[in-house]
This record gives structure tokens, C-alpha cells and sequence, in this order.
């Protein structure tokens, strides 16, 4: 998560969904020089969200792709927060309901 919290990481997650791209290109996107997108790069890594590998012709180059591992454990559980949420507004939404029946036989019609 905290990877994520800062909008050129997720900028650089945005891109990397169309495919993987070389550092280079992730900078000129983002608008950033390489030097400052390689520690946006680092913390990506750090965190799993990202990979790096050697590509293309030239070997020096890397290219970076997403990892599906931590996205599929962050969207189950945010699956799970929304099941717990939807179950606490319906039950909020049952006693409302019910305290306004109660109310409404108290005052009567």
C-alpha cells in the first residue's frame, strides 16, 4: 500500500498494465528524470508490485513488468473489507428499518 500512495507510482502502474516498458520510457511518461524514476522504480520493486528484465537486443536494458501475485492478494482483500462493509450497512439498514416500524405502530396512523 504504501508503495502505491504515491501518484507517480501509480502512474508508472498505470503504464506498465498496457506492457512492459524500458526505464527510459517510464521517465519521459512520467515526466521524470531517470535518476528520480529509478527510486520510484526501486520502491516498486521493494514492494513486489514490479520486475525487472533484461530485454530486447541490448542486454543493458531492462524492462519492467508488473507482478500479478500482489495484486491478486490486494484485490481479495479488499473483497473482503467490501463483504464486511456490505454486511454492517445491512444490518444497520435492518435496525433503522425496524426502530422506524416501531415508531410508526407507537404513533399509530
Amino acid at each position: 500500500m504504501a508503495a502505491l500512495a504515491d501518484p507517480t507510482r501509480r502512474k508508472v502502474i498505470d503504464l506498465l498494465r498496457e506492457g512492459p516498458r524500458p526505464a527510459g520510457e517510464l521517465a519521459q511518461a512520467v515526466q521524470m528524470s531517470a535518476p528520480a524514476l529509478s527510486r520510484h522504480l526501486r520502491v516498486l520493486r521493494a514492494g513486489g508490485l514490479v520486475q525487472a528484465e533484461a530485454g530486447g537486443t541490448d542486454a543493458r536494458q531492462r524492462l519492467y513488468t508488473l507482478r500479478q501475485e500482489p495484486f491478486t492478494a490486494l484485490q481479495a482483500w479488499l473483497d473482503q473489507v467490501q463483504a464486511f462493509w456490505a454486511e454492517q450497512l445491512g444490518s444497520f439498514k435492518e435496525h433503522v428499518e425496524r426502530s422506524h416500524a416501531a415508531h410508526a405502530e407507537e404513533t399509530g396512523p
